[in-house]
């Protein structure tokens, strides 16, 4: 087995669904609602090139008035799985169906959607059988971003697909009942690998950074590489207006594969979170994750790891203001989804062992640590809430025999129940808790 797919990251080898699952602690009654979480898992037997490249696979865990009713898992029944079909078609074309699908799961009216980042949604019943590919009726011509934003305040939806040729960048906007998609292209130098954005109430952000496609690579798993050639910079682009002209700015060279948040300070300057790798960290994950070489330098320390890092655009001088927040070793960055584009002061990231809760605020940062590998932590309000931080934090903790839903506190980070699974969890990428009433 490849090295990227051994320990936490090795796949399992089939479908179950388990009822009545232990808990020790208390579950809060008011979770109630399906926690999902998707990532890759190649078939048994099956080659696989690159951590990224396996096929989507999403976990469910249903909670109900302080219970666990069960668990399954299901792989995303793509094209590409279920035919072999091929995301290249031999007239050079490309089926937006042929995709692992195997990066993010999210609702959005009504509907579970399993996302990839090279291609189409494809629509999820609650319990987790495919449905199908969606192209909204037609009216999405491109991929579509596993990293879409919900504006909390109309409840559109905002994403954008990005590819290997011209159009390299088109912007989509999604009513909040599916009905009106809006697209337009973004120009941006060429095909860099753009894997998330941020919004605020009046802008989108861009990011423009050198991890860019490489056609000699294809074959060879993911074909992007750092070139230091294309540059660095991000963009802010009005949300409204005729043209909607993207405002640039050069950065220190870097990759972002997940931003925090964006939002304008009372100064009319946007401010975005997110954490940063410079080349010689790209060049350490890549390398674990089964990335070709590339041009990247090689690391000059054993160990390398990405942080959390702020820029401040001012639109008024055209200067941007660099800082890292902290010295931990972070990933996956989330919040509450009712402050995605507004100013929040408290941001989740996890380690491998420890969920990590960040005061943007006084600057300090605080953790529970844990005994297995730590996946993404979910924000779930608390009704009635009455501080940002009023809710609990949902997270699948890893070990190489087994797997825990684990729900904390976000307060204090203090545990308050963990739902024992039936079965090891391999590591994965991204989730959604999706309370009852909000899916068909």
């Amino acid at each position: 087995m490849e090295s990227w797919l051994d320990g936490h990251r090795a796949p399992v080898p089939d479908e179950t669904t388990a009822h009545d699952l232990p808990v020790k602690g208390v579950l809060p009654a008011e979770l109630t609602g399906r926690y999902l979480r998707n990532g890759p898992n190649p078939k048994p037997g099956e080659p696989s090139a690159h951590w990224f490249t396996g096929h989507g696979m999403v976990h469910g865990i249903r909670l109900r008035d302080g219970r666990a009713e069960w668990y399954r898992n299901r792989w995303v029944r793509t094209s590409r799985f279920t035919e072999g079909a091929r995301y290249l078609r031999d007239d050079l074309s490309l089926d937006l169906t042929a995709v692992a699908a195997n990066t993010h799961v999210i609702a959005h009216d009504g509907t579970v959607y399993a996302l990839v980042e090279n291609g189409l949604p494809h629509a999820l019943t609650p319990d987790l059988d495919t449905v199908g590919p969606c192209d909204f009726g037609g009216r999405l011509t491109t991929a579509m971003t596993a990293h879409p934003k919900r504006d909390p305040h109309t409840g559109d939806l905002l994403f954008f697909g990005y590819g290997a040729v011209p159009p390299y960048l088109t912007y989509h906007r999604l009513s909040a009942d599916g009905r009106h998609l809006e697209s337009r292209e973004v120009a941006v130098a060429g095909p860099t690998m753009m894997h998330d954005f941020a919004i605020t109430d009046r802008y989108v952000v861009w990011l423009d950074l050198p991890m860019v496609f490489d056609m000699d690579l294809l074959g060879r798993g993911m074909p992007y590489r750092w070139d230091g050639s294309y540059g660095a910079r991000i963009g802010v682009m009005p949300r409204e207006g005729a043209t909607r002209a993207v405002r640039w700015f050069d950065v220190d060279p870097c990759y972002v594969f997940h931003v925090g948040n964006a939002h304008e300070d009372d100064q009319g300057r946007v401010v975005l979170t997110g954490v940063r790798y410079d080349e010689a960290e790209i060049a350490s994950l890549w390398s674990d994750i089964g990335g070709a070489p590339s041009a990247a330098k090689a690391p000059s320390e054993a160990s390398v790891a990405p942080y959390l890092h702020r820029w401040t655009f001012d639109l008024a001088t055209g200067r941007v203001h660099e800082e890292k927040l902290d010295d931990l070793a972070v990933e996956f960055p989330t919040l509450d989804d009712d402050r995605v584009g507004r100013a929040n002061r408290y941001l989740y990231t996890v380690t491998k062992a420890a969920v990590v809760k960040h005061d943007l605020l006084t600057g300090s940062a605080t953790s529970h640590q844990m005994d297995g590998h730590v996946g993404e932590a979910v924000f779930v309000p608390a009704e009635g809430r009455r501080d940002e931080d009023d809710g609990w934090l949902l997270t699948i903790e890893t070990h190489l025999d087994g797997a825990a839903l684990v729900v904390l506190a976000a307060g204090d980070l203090s545990e308050t129940a963990r739902v024992i699974l039936p079965r090891r969890v391999p590591v994965g990428f991204h989730g959604s808790w999706i309370p009852d009433g909000v899916v068909r």
